[in-house]
């Protein structure tokens, strides 16, 4: 016996029938996908990169906000991901017909950064995200796999943990490693002094 498809989930029907049980889901090519619980190592990760960014952005003074759930939407509208973190261009907000109401981005000018800290759920992040993100034009996306849960193709052999920044190039991300004490070179954020190593030692 075969057995029946899921049915396939517009982002409005989403949203819609989000489920109030304290989870966090994604919305992945029609399909709801339920985010692996975080680890508190994970977390640990999250909120210092968090805290870096927002002493960075408030000693600028700059027109940016980490908001602490927003959706990002792909351009097919078939996907939708919560970032670990989001940084997003308060002028542009006006142009989000979405986030009023649904905090949910989908322009790519309203965004200077996007992070995905790996979990278990790693070829996500190297793959489908990054493909979605790309194809939508966002600048800057960091993979943070501070536990080296990729491939070997990407951490090496044996694998180390690694901050990749993910720069947008005439359309295409260029993959740059970060390891150990290497200084972390932010497109967006060129000032920013923070090492791979002082987040791989931000886990307690």
């Amino acid at each position: 016996m075969t057995a029946a498809l899921p049915k396939l989930l517009t982002f409005d029907e989403f949203i819609e029938r989000y489920p109030n049980d304290g989870k966090r889901y994604e919305l992945h090519k029609g399909v709801r996908v339920e985010m692996p619980p975080p680890s508190g190592d994970y977390e640990d990760v999250v909120g210092f990169l968090t805290r870096k960014l927002g002493v960075e952005i408030e000693r600028l003074n700059l027109p940016f906000n980490i908001p602490k759930t927003g959706f990002v939407r792909t351009k097919s509208a078939d996907s939708c991901y919560l970032p670990d973190v989001l940084v997003v261009n308060q002028v542009n907000l006006k142009n989000e017909p979405l986030w009023k109401k649904e905090s949910t981005i989908t322009q790519s000018d309203s965004i200077l950064l996007v992070i995905e800290v790996v979990s278990t759920n790693w070829r996500d992040d190297y793959h489908k995200k990054y493909a979605d993100y790309e194809e939508m034009g966002i600048s800057e996306y960091w993979i943070a796999d501070y536990a080296a849960l990729g491939a070997r193709k990407f951490l090496g052999n044996p694998k180390q943990p690694t901050i990749f920044v993910c720069e947008l190039v005439d359309g295409e991300y260029q993959m740059t490693p970060f390891q150990t004490n290497n200084l972390i070179v932010s497109p967006n954020f060129p000032q920013l002094n923070l090492t791979a190593q002082q987040i791989f030692d931000s886990v307690c």
